[in-house]
């Protein structure tokens, strides 16, 4: 290999276990098909229904292709390769055949591919399975389209699987794609569409994690970790246009920052301190941040939702703030040691405006965050990250979404209904606000 080059990741996505409600379609769940010829009804039925017994006992993606449609950011002169994670299965992953194809119309969200760019993809030297022990992952071999592979390239990820995996020791997922992708009975790796009858269609990504490119070693990877707000809710499906993808194409227009890819280590609901939906950050960082290859800068961007869950009397809203601050220390310093330079991003309003009459927050779709003791905290922790000297810079997100009437409120053009979560107005503001001096 040339030693000018190295892999460098374009696109991920954070490894999390598939709770019984993000399983698979009911006509990849075996234990369905044994449910029915029970005479069980089950028209309607997901996971959560069945008995606990029920969900241990099931298999996932037996005889099955799922195909799935990512984005990745910058693209290579030649090679690339792909990432497959068992990170939260405790049993083998066996991978019987796997291709990847740009998608048809460069569209996400679609079962066509460009015919052209078919490849088989293969592991360890040419074999085409492979077998990802429990909370492993496995890297393809390299991958060659024959031409250059552009930066923004949707790609199309094709897996089939004998004898799929038992749902009682773990699926891997990503939770949130955004995405639509799509499931079939047999192999159909090298099928142009996926239209037979058996197709079925779900929102999880299952298993792939990191795509990486073979570029020259000027280039590098900016991380963001995150939590809904980077994952995108409010974002257009299929459209890719959550903040980092915005943030992706600013820096691909400056000729100071067209070197840096941009990946998101994002999911809704994360913390930073304890497991809620994902591992919480300080538990999941080696894997999902340090261990990525060609990485540069960190972008931390989370808290909200520490702050949030902890309940709203003075001693738990000071407990939590005494260790947001003491787990961004030990995130800054674990940054650090791997010579990577850190940002730290503020945490975004949540509060509701003066002239909300609240009876029933979840009814009428608002946060159930707001709390004049959770704004202290919010404050605290803002005004902290702004003046310490734990990060190598701030972006001062707060500052950007914030209504300047009602500071603890989002401004009303950028909120997207809840009082917690931006909308897409807002993902163009943070996007356009992110200080590019930081990154040259």
């Amino acid at each position: 290999m040339n030693q000018d080059h190295y892999w460098v990741h374009t696109w991920t996505a954070m490894p999390m276990l598939a709770e019984p409600d993000k399983l698979p379609p009911k006509e990849f769940v075996s234990t369905y098909d044994k449910l029915e010829s029970s005479g069980l009804q089950l028209e309607g039925l997901d996971m959560n229904d069945l008995p606990e017994n029920k969900i241990r006992d099931s298999i996932a993606f037996t005889n099955a292709t799922i195909r799935q449609t990512i984005k990745i950011t910058l693209g290579t002169d030649r090679f690339f390769r792909l990432r497959f994670s068992n990170a939260f299965g405790r049993d083998n992953l066996k991978i019987s055949q796997a291709s990847v194809a740009i998608s048809a119309d460069e569209l996400a969200g679609t079962s066509r591919i460009q015919a052209h760019t078919l490849r088989n993809v293969t592991f360890d030297g040419g074999s085409a399975k492979t077998h990802i022990p429990g909370g492993a992952l496995a890297v393809s071999d390299a991958i060659d389209f024959g031409t250059p592979l552009a930066a923004n390239t949707i790609l199309s990820i094709s897996l089939f699987f004998e004898d799929g995996q038992s749902c009682r020791t773990g699926i891997t997922c990503h939770n949130s794609s955004r995405s639509t992708s799509f499931c079939a009975l047999g192999n159909a790796v090298s099928n142009l569409v996926l239209e037979d009858s058996s197709v079925r269609e779900f929102a999880p990504w299952y298993y792939i994690s990191g795509v990486e490119v073979l570029i020259p070693r000027q280039k590098s990877t900016l991380a963001i970790i995150g939590d809904s707000i980077t994952d995108g809710r409010s974002s257009t499906p299929h459209r890719n246009d959550r903040w980092p993808d915005l943030l992706f194409t600013r820096l691909h227009a400056d000729p100071a920052t067209t070197s840096l890819s941009v990946i998101s280590q994002a999911v809704g609901g994360n913390r930073i301190l304890a497991d809620g939906t994902g591992p919480n950050v300080l538990s999941r960082l080696d894997r999902d941040i340090l261990a990525i290859p060609g990485l540069k800068y960190v972008v931390i961007f989370e808290g909200v939702n520490d702050i949030g869950v902890a309940d709203a009397n003075e001693e738990s809203q000071r407990e939590i703030g005494d260790q947001l601050i003491a787990g961004f220390q030990q995130i800054a310093t674990r940054v650090h040691n791997h010579g990577l330079k850190i940002f730290a991003a503020t945490i975004t309003p949540f509060g509701r405006r003066k002239d909300d009459f609240i009876v029933d927050a979840e009814a009428e779709g608002l946060t159930g965050y707001s709390h004049p003791l959770r704004e202290q905290t919010r404050q605290r922790i803002n005004e902290w990250i702004r003046d310490n000297e734990q990060f190598d810079g701030v972006v001062d997100f707060d500052q950007i979404l914030r209504d300047n009437e009602q500071p603890s409120v989002l401004a009303s053009e950028f909120d997207s209904g809840d009082r917690l979560h931006p909308n897409l107005d807002a993902f163009h503001a943070l996007a356009n606000g992110f200080s590019l001096n930081l990154l040259k």
